[in-house]
């Protein structure tokens, strides 16, 4: 009998420290607007989820993206169209915005998955002008005065979301839910044949695979979760705005992930809060914002080359804890 209890509490399974720091972030989300501004810690979350959306493009299948603020803002415009002209609810607002993204993608994944390199970025780089300027012009999007006072709605008819902790509660609900998609998409075999493409393309395309369809699904992919991230968004701040869709917005999402750590699922989420951290403590001061956040990517690029996440994960204390960076 004793051996038997013995061999038992062998078994037991141990709470790791991957999940502990899990359970205590999980738990610091759900009373976060308890302490702190919701709309701030709101904003965080719908730009780590188009950070993480951006890292599965450029940490698992090695493209880089220069044109990503064309899926987060063409969300944003189309689900702030649909809730405030059509008169949709939020949920259907929202599936508009993330099948205009995924749209979007599809026809600029077609064009630039056939270049390899600086040709793709450069190739989404310019799609994502031509949208900007559509945009622009675009009757819908109202110009430079872009889409306002977008409503908020009843979630599913009796969520009322114009109130803040139950808008808060529905983004951190759609952020989990993005960035489990995300997790077990790349742990799918998909995502391992995608990074195996990274990798080595010609590797994977002598074993037969299709490299042109898993660049472009997971090209689609990504879109739509910006988009999803996008559409979230416009219903958080409730407008829509053509600085969702200029090129900077794409730089700011890069950022991001490099500052977290390419190839990392936590990475974006550090790089995201800590940018949009940066950005609004600094918005009061007499401090040039942009100028901050270029000396902190230098400072990144030069002493964090896998990004603060991704080194913690290759030094001796995160071995010890158990994370491993595998890029």
């Amino acid at each position: 009998m004793a051996g038997l209890i013995s061999l038992g509490s062998k078994e037991r399974p141990k709470l790791s420290v991957q999940k502990l720091l899990l359970i205590l972030g999980l738990v610091g989300l759900i009373w976060a607007p308890f302490f702190i501004y919701p709309i701030f810690v709101m904003k965080v979350l719908c730009f780590a989820l188009f950070a993480c959306a951006f890292n599965l493009l450029l940490g698992y299948a090695g493209l880089l993206s220069f044109g990503h603020a064309t899926f987060f803002g063409g969300a944003a415009y189309f689900t702030a169209h649909a809730v405030k002209e059509w008169g949709l609810p939020p949920e259907l607002g929202i599936l508009i915005g993330v099948a205009g993204a995924s749209l979007l993608g599809l026809v600029m994944g077609f064009v630039a998955i056939r270049r390899q390199g600086i040709y793709f970025a450069m190739i989404t780089l310019a799609l994502s002008y031509m949208f900007y300027f559509f945009c622009l012009q675009a009757a819908f999007t109202h110009g430079e005065d872009g889409i306002q006072s977008v409503p908020r709605g009843y979630l599913f008819g009796v969520l009322d979301l114009s109130n803040s902790l139950n808008m808060y509660y529905f983004v951190l609900a759609v952020f989990l839910i993005g960035v489990l998609i995300i997790w077990r998409f790349i742990n799918s075999p998909f995502g391992m044949i995608l990074k195996s493409i990274r990798e080595n393309e010609q590797r994977a395309i002598s074993l037969g695979y299709s490299v042109a369809r898993y660049k472009l699904g997971a090209f689609v992919m990504s879109a739509a979760l910006a988009g999803l991230a996008g559409a979230v968004k416009a219903l958080v701040f409730q407008f829509a705005t053509l600085t969702d869709v200029a090129w900077q917005m794409s730089g700011e999402v890069i950022l991001m992930t490099l500052l977290g750590g390419i190839g990392t699922l936590i990475g974006p989420l550090f790089g995201a809060g800590f940018v949009a951290t940066l950005e609004n403590y600094l918005a009061t001061s007499e401090f040039p914002v942009t100028i901050i956040t270029g000396i902190v990517f230098m400072v990144c690029v030069l002493l964090f080359r896998r990004g603060v996440v991704g080194e913690f994960y290759a030094s001796r204390l995160g071995r010890k804890l158990g994370f491993e960076y595998r890029r």
